[in-house]
């Protein structure tokens, strides 16, 4: 007699897969401890090691299993703003996590405008779904930019959501940030504006946006990375290098500071590279992907 399939209740049963993963069933029905793929979305913030907030423990410790990074729990409650005894301000960033977590919101919240075919009515589909608010945001010219992404973006409450820093004005820069990246994920001829194909992949279910990498002096850095010049501060995030770009006692004196030529022709660059600007902070990219 052949036996009947064990359910996944009976195969993980004894399995202990530890905070932020969940046991899964593999095509060979065994046991696999992976990235939990969604937390439940009640509100308990916490602050993490990171400095980074979280809507409740599970959000901590899944961004830490995708991530591959050592987060614990600082704290309850939303992050306090650390005065750092280093005086290199950080800029505000987008990281892959940030970027991938609203792509994420954005995806489920369309999803759950799918209609199905009724007995004497069309449905909508997915790819119907985008058409429409395509159109909404578009201004006419069947190109969508970062202006009109993130008004698309901030029809659905939970989408933008993020609250990572502290204060609002922050958050709000923090999304515009993350359009800009999502953008870049599918923006083919880097005209910073998407073509409803364009739109279409970068919101497409089944694409898997690829990791990058910063390069800097023939070495690849992962996203999240920090060098420094001076006064001010680089952060690796999403395949680019940001920093902010104070004026360091009146001058950009790299020279002095024992910065590569490599750096300080890159830091040269990163003054006059500007997209989206809190204070003084700009950004090239330099990325490499895995």
């Amino acid at each position: 007699l052949q036996e009947e399939p064990k359910s996944k209740s009976k195969i993980c049963a004894n399995v202990f897969c530890g905070a932020g993963r969940e046991c899964a069933v593999t095509e060979k029905g065994e046991p696999s401890c992976l990235c939990i793929e969604q937390c439940k979305p009640h509100k308990r913030p916490v602050c993490g090691s990171n400095g980074k907030t979280y809507l409740n423990h599970c959000e901590l410790h899944r961004d830490a299993c995708l991530t591959g990074s050592k987060i614990q729990v600082d704290y309850d409650g939303h992050c306090k703003e650390r005065k750092s005894e280093n005086p290199a301000a950080s800029p505000v960033v987008c990281y892959q996590s940030d970027r991938d977590e609203l792509r994420r919101r954005i995806i489920q919240w369309l999803e759950a405008e799918i209609v199905p075919d009724g007995w004497f009515s069309k449905g909508s589909n997915y790819s119907e779904v985008l058409d429409k608010y395509f159109k909404s945001f578009d201004g006419g010219d069947s190109r969508l930019d970062s202006n009109e992404f993130l008004k698309f973006v901030e029809q659905n409450e939970t989408a933008i959501n993020i609250t990572t820093y502290v204060d609002q004005e922050t958050n709000k820069l923090l999304r515009g940030l993350c359009v800009d990246a999502l953008i870049e994920l599918s923006d083919e001829n880097a005209d910073w504006k998407l073509s409803f194909n364009e739109f279409l992949k970068c919101l497409n279910p089944s694409f898997n946006p690829p990791e990058k990498k910063c390069a800097l002096e023939d070495e690849t850095y992962e996203d999240g990375a920090e060098t420094q010049v001076e006064c001010n501060r680089c952060v690796c995030a999403c395949g680019n290098w940001v920093c902010t770009a104070m004026t360091c006692e009146g001058r950009y004196n790299l020279q002095r500071a024992g910065a590569s030529r490599k750096l300080q022709r890159k830091f040269c660059l990163l003054v006059v590279a500007r997209r989206w600007v809190s204070g003084p902070v700009t950004s090239i990219p330099s990325s490499s992907e895995s």
